[in-house]
């Protein structure tokens, strides 16, 4: 376990004492959110992200221990095991080492060494590879080892089979495993090619050729995908002068009588054994490698896309764009509660356009609607011009048009029907596209982050890996927003930390029963929720109506006394932090010094300054801190308004390997390739660009024909 913690810390660039105390705290069965949030003490204030990594670290790390037990356990029961095959699997730091060391020992299915070695030719295949001085001529030594009856007819027969022992052999060595797939990646290309007549999506690939250190993670998924579904035929090449020298100097002793057969047969095991094994292994590392950055990719932008500040306390209308079926409206209020409905036809085929005017204006009117959140499905081009043309006339109307991925999931689920189960399905996804505006975190909650179209290739990747990074982010996402007791709905109160979806519906269960919760304390009466899971969820819960002010901030029970004494040393009371008269609360603090503070306390450092935030803005979201979303009003533009040279302002909605795409109010969103993003050098687009951030973009060109926009920032001036 030590060793663990020194390579984790090494690779963190922590302490081995902070990564110590994270391992105990994660084994003692804290979460991340709550370790991040309230032990900061003991891990030298690492954000969550750092902590995810190192518990993935740590669960590799353990995996690959593991598996180094099971081999040298297996090994030492087959009689094979020696002091250097045991300091070699001690010494190997990726599973891929273990494995190449356990090959020559795992069993194996009938091969045609195994073959041979059931003919006797395996004291020949020794010899000759011994490559010993002054021995004859290898067919000399073979005709000792003729046997008719066992198949070994001739001198060739016996040489043969002693070749492909040799074979396997080179091709079971670790030490050429590891040479050789250095070489291939370093010196290997791939190749495409057009597996059919057709044309396809795939076009881009049908002559290509790339070095396989230089290919691009979307460039593997696209390519795996291309040949998943037959566009393309995909190969591995390598030039033999990149990596046989290599290989012959390991096992080939120069100017000894066996040494041209040894050669011969270790070129057989390179391209017969050893290069499909490796471009197979080859492939499958560049895939898991650009699944973890896809993966990586999807939950950066999901991250800020949770995190969009939510329009509170407005009258809002859902509008869920589409043709046949009609468009689908919902008005809620400012806190959610659905309060009319309607569906009308104003796209084709049927456009009755006049009509659904009167319907909007009717809404607007009588529910004093202040803003309109437009699906970006099908039909939303036609929808958002439609809207516009409406609200010409009410000045005090703004609409936006909102991700509508996974409404549709969402809409169909077991959740929404026990939510409304008097609309249907249409309707319900109209509710959640208003609601996404005004808290898109308690909205999205809802679906299935996989769902949430933030990513590329997402259905490629390994699905249980994906859900348990993007549970994650939502995890995270929620926990450091905060939950209100009172008013918080199971889907979002199962990502609180220390909560279960069982533990989330006995909350809001209890509350239906019981009222209103009136202190964090009183979660202890909800059944199945004990002391442990009350300690790791209570600090992310408020309860705004508790007499207690605390309740309603983000400081813990636990640290209660460490507060009201903080208070005290600076001069204020609970009273002061309810009517918010904090103001120089800091600056105390600071003139006091923290040091001082903590021994007074009982409490660190770093609890005591997140305390004091907290104390200074007691119910606050920290979503209201960033950039509001960009709301529009009736002016509306299509892509044949579009002009190069334009500068616009658009949000940022997806962020690529290649790119980043911007919602400019033209139903299309632009691209701003990687190459325009930035005057420096950035190795990807999430260095600069984040999802929702408000940007200024130059149009680069536009093509209407193909709906293709290319905007530059880097380029506005």
């Amino acid at each position: 376990m030590d060793q663990i913690i020194v390579r984790i810390a090494k690779e963190l660039e922590e302490k081995e004492e902070f990564v110590g105390n994270v391992v105990r705290l994660l084994d003692e069965g804290n979460t991340i959110p709550f370790i991040a949030r309230y032990r900061k003490e003991l891990h030298g204030a690492m954000d969550d992200g750092k902590l995810r990594t190192l518990e993935t670290r740590l669960n590799a790390l353990r995996n690959l221990e593991k598996r180094r037990e099971e081999v040298l356990a297996a090994i030492e029961a087959q009689g094979n095991l020696t002091e250097e095959i045991r300091a070699a699997l001690e010494k190997a730091s990726a599973l891929s080492e273990v494995e190449d060391i356990y090959l020559p020992f795992r069993p194996k299915r009938r091969t045609r060494a195994s073959i041979a070695k059931e003919k006797g030719l395996e004291p020949l295949a020794r010899r000759l590879f011994a490559q010993e001085k002054d021995e004859p001529d290898p067919a000399v030594i073979a005709e000792a080892y003729i046997n008719p009856e066992m198949g070994v007819e001739t001198v060739e027969d016996a040489l043969a089979g002693a070749s492909d022992i040799i074979a396997e052999h080179v091709s079971d060595s670790a030490d050429a495993r590891k040479i050789l797939r250095d070489r291939l990646y370093r010196f290997g290309k791939m190749k495409t090619a057009q597996a059919t007549q057709e044309d396809s999506v795939y076009r881009l690939y049908y002559d290509f050729e790339q070095p396989l250190n230089r290919l691009q993670g979307h460039q593997v998924l696209a390519i795996n995908r291309g040949e998943k579904e037959e566009k393309l035929k995909v190969s591995v090449t390598v030039a033999d002068t990149d990596v046989l020298p290599y290989l012959i100097r390991l096992f080939v002793i120069p100017g000894r009588g066996a040494s041209a057969f040894v050669r011969s047969a270790v070129e057989d095991s390179w391209r017969r054994l050893l290069f499909p094994s490796l471009e197979r292994e080859m492939r499958a590392m560049l895939t898991d490698t650009a699944n973890e950055g896809a993966i990586r990719n999807f939950a950066l932008n999901l991250k800020p896309l949770l995190m969009q500040p939510p329009v509170r306390n407005k009258v809002t209308l859902g509008f869920d764009p589409g043709y046949r079926m009609g468009c689908k409206l919902a008005v809620v209020d400012g806190t959610g509660k659905v309060l009319d409905t309607a569906v009308i036809y104003p796209t084709a085929p049927a456009k009755r356009v006049d009509e659904a005017a009167k319907v909007m204006e009717r809404l607007i009117t009588k529910h004093h609607i202040e803003v309109i959140a437009i699906g970006n499905g099908t039909a939303s081009r036609e929808s958002e011009q439609f809207v516009a043309d409406v609200i010409r006339n009410h000045p005090e109307v703004s609409y936006m048009v909102v991700s509508e991925a996974g409404a549709s999931v969402y809409s169909a689920s077991k959740l929404a029907a026990e939510e409304f189960p008097e609309y249907d399905v249409n309707l319900r996804s109209a509710v959640s596209i208003a609601r996404r505006l005004q808290d898109p975190l308690a909205e999205l909650v809802k679906i299935d982050p996989k769902a949430i179209g933030v990513g590329q290739y997402q259905h490629d990747m390994p699905q249980a890996r994906l859900g348990e990074t993007l549970e994650g982010v939502v995890e995270d996402c929620v926990n450091a927003v905060g939950a209100d007791l009172n008013t918080a709905s199971p889907a979002l109160l199962r990502y609180i930390a220390g909560l279960t979806k069982t533990t989330a519906k006995n909350i809001v269960t209890y509350r239906e029963a019981s009222g209103a919760f009136h202190s964090r304390k009183e979660l202890l009466k909800v059944p199945k929720l004990g002391p442990r899971a009350f300690e790791q969820c209570a600090g992310f819960l408020r309860v705004p109506e508790s007499k207690n002010v605390l309740d309603n901030t983000g400081v813990h029970p636990e640290s209660y006394a460490s507060a009201e004494l903080l208070l005290t040393a600076c001069g204020y009371s609970l009273k002061d932090v309810a009517e918010g008269n904090l103001e120089h609360l800091s600056e105390k603090a600071q003139q006091i010094g923290y040091a001082g503070l903590a021994a007074r306390c009982g409490a660190g450092e770093p609890t005591l300054r997140d305390i004091v935030s907290e104390l200074m803005k007691p119910g606050r979201d920290i979503r209201d801190e960033l950039p509001p979303p960009i709301l529009r009003g009736a002016d509306v533009m299509e892509i044949k308004d579009l002009k190069p040279g334009m500068i616009l302002t658009g949000t940022v909605r997806n962020v690529i390997d290649f790119g980043a795409f911007v919602d400019i109010g033209v139903h299309r969103d632009g691209l701003v390739h990687i190459s325009q993003i930035s005057s420096r050098y950035i190795r990807h687009p999430s260095e600069v660009l984040s999802v929702g951030d408000v940007v200024k973009v130059v149009v680069l060109d536009v093509d209407a024909q193909k709906e293709r926009i290319n905007l530059s920032i880097k380029q506005v001036k």
